[in-house]
């Protein structure tokens, strides 16, 4: 704050303009207002305006043929043949489908709005956003006055066709999940059923644990206290690359930990699912079905990189920690005549995710 005899501010009180000096006083800027309004050539002439119309709905209907096209394409060049042309065809025709089907709508419906809609100028004046029965009206009123203003109404080809062009748009991509899921087929009855399919692996009785990738044949005496080992079943390595080789493993991958057998909490039903300390969970997270690979070797925690939940190795690979619904299917296992870890069984439950129709 100044003080009361700083010359300065006396100074600055006391100034005043001389009269022959010119000073600027700011002016307000003015409203210029709308421009002249240009109508268009659909607002002078009704044969105009009917072929912006037709026009608008053909785009529309196009858009369907578009949707129906893709379908098409997509039970014509089925990918499951496996042939180069058959995927490429695929690919190149759902594609030009579903392209055409979405541009078609969006092209329609700028020409809606540019040609056909009402074209007059308005102001739209700020008031309250209170929720009064004064604004509830003026909304309702906003909307009679966009559908008036629109058409949507009065135009029945083009809300037909364009609510038609919607509806149609979604149906290709909801058909093409259905290659999502493989096919029945006397080889193979129940290539449709994901309960068979996630309840059943490789893993049979006496089948040989083997590190992946190598295949080779596992002793428990060669695992050491607190190792962690990735582990495939033994006949998957003799069938590396064949046809369904990725699906078998991506079901049939374990996690094999060595503990203190003193460490373990088990239930009476599960004493001999482990030998001497040795527990084998299915590597694939009850969550989404990302692999399980990460051993904390102080804590017993296995943690599961994506969604960061954590499962007590110690006890029945229970959920400690994130969206994991449940804990990871146990493997059975035991040791043959010469020693190799070898399996009980298959698990008793699905691997994987979670889902509705799980037992």
């Amino acid at each position: 704050m100044a003080h009361e005899d700083d010359p300065l501010e006396h100074e600055r009180a006391s100034w005043k303009p001389s009269p022959g000096l010119a000073v600027a006083v700011p002016d307000p800027v003015r409203n210029p207002g709308l421009p002249p309004h240009r109508e268009r050539m659909t607002d002078k002439d009704p044969a105009s305006m009917k072929r912006a119309v037709r026009g608008v709905y053909t785009l529309f209907y196009l858009s369907i043929a578009g949707s129906i096209w893709a379908i098409a394409a997509y039970m014509l060049f089925p990918i499951e043949s496996g042939r180069i042309v058959d995927i490429r065809n695929n690919n190149l025709f759902i594609g030009l489908g579903i392209a055409l089907a979405l541009l078609a709508i969006g092209v329609g419906a700028i020409h809606w709005s540019k040609a056909v809609m009402s074209d007059r100028e308005f102001v739209e004046p700020r008031h309250a956003t209170r929720g009064r029965d004064t604004t509830r009206e003026a909304a309702i009123k906003a909307f009679a006055d966009a559908d008036a203003e629109s058409g949507f109404g009065r135009r029945v080809m083009i809300r037909n066709s364009l609510i038609a062009a919607l509806v149609a748009s979604v149906v290709p991509g909801v058909v093409l999940f259905r290659g999502l899921a493989p096919f029945n087929s006397p080889e193979k009855p129940h290539a449709g059923d994901p309960v068979y399919l996630l309840e059943h692996t490789m893993w049979k009785k006496g089948m040989r644990l083997a590190h992946d990738p190598s295949g080779e044949p596992i002793r428990a005496a060669d695992l050491t206290l607190g190792s962690a080992v990735h582990v495939i079943p033994e006949a998957l390595a003799e069938v590396s690359h064949s046809e369904g080789y990725l699906d078998e493993k991506a079901k049939a991958i374990v996690l094999l930990v060595r503990l203190l057998p003193e460490q373990l909490v088990e239930s009476e039903e599960r004493k001999e699912w482990s030998y001497n300390g040795i527990v084998a969970y299915s590597k694939v997270c009850t969550h989404v079905g990302c692999p399980v690979a990460l051993y904390e070797q102080q804590t017993h925690h296995l943690l599961c990189p994506c969604h960061q939940s954590q499962f007590d190795v110690t006890d029945h690979a229970k959920v400690l920690f994130g969206p994991a619904a449940r804990p990871l299917p146990q493997l059975p296992i035991t040791v043959d005549d010469e020693g190799y870890l070898i399996a009980r069984s298959d698990f008793n439950e699905p691997v994987g995710p979670s889902f509705w129709e799980r037992h």
